[in-house]
């Protein structure tokens, strides 16, 4: 996980007592007594019962829900990713790891719930097991024009310019290779 937001996540916990009157654990304890189980109910219940800030509501409840990906270790967050039906997808995420993994030594490997943020100062591609059948490779190529396999990403991730549809290993190949170089030296 970036450490920016780790730090982040854990100057917002050292001050929520300050801010708010109670500790975290004791928080948490607050939103389980109240039987919620939904994020958005949770946040809203804090804000309008207590008064609490949307930002320090949404970290209660993400830590009340376990939903929060810090609490996850990096490895079992890629693991639930490819769990069951989508474990055969799993291969093509190890080549694109192994390939990029010589790009340099700022390369940073961030995952997340859903998809695996690739950071080199800032995002420059991501890895998402979209399907049964499909891993989407977003990539950041600010004015490349889409075209073939590299295609614009629409409606599929705001934080990536193109989209590559991925269905096997040995679709992850010099092409989609070169184009995740190419984010990468760009994010650079």
């Amino acid at each position: 996980m970036n450490s920016s937001v780790i730090d982040q996540t854990n100057a917002m916990i050292a001050n929520l007592e300050e801010k708010t009157g109670r500790s975290l654990p004791n928080w948490v304890g607050v939103v389980k007594s109240t039987k919620l189980e939904k994020h958005g109910q949770i946040v809203k219940f804090l804000k309008t019962d207590h008064g609490v800030t949307h930002g320090y509501a949404n970290l209660i409840a993400h830590y009340a829900l376990q939903s929060s990906a810090d609490q996850i270790p990096d490895d079992e967050l890629v693991t639930a990713q490819y769990a069951g039906d989508k474990a055969v997808l799993k291969p093509i995420y190890d080549k694109v790891i192994k390939a990029i993994s010589g790009f340099g030594s700022e390369l940073e490997i961030a995952p997340k719930k859903t998809y695996v943020s690739l950071r080199h100062k800032k995002q420059f591609a991501l890895v998402q097991p979209s399907t049964k059948t499909r891993v989407d490779i977003g990539i950041n190529l600010k004015g490349k024009k889409p075209e073939g396999r590299l295609e614009a990403s629409g409606s599929f991730n705001a934080m990536v310019t193109h989209r590559v549809r991925v269905e096997s290993a040995k679709e992850v190949d010099a092409e989609v290779l070169g184009w995740l170089k190419q984010a990468f030296d760009a994010a650079g």
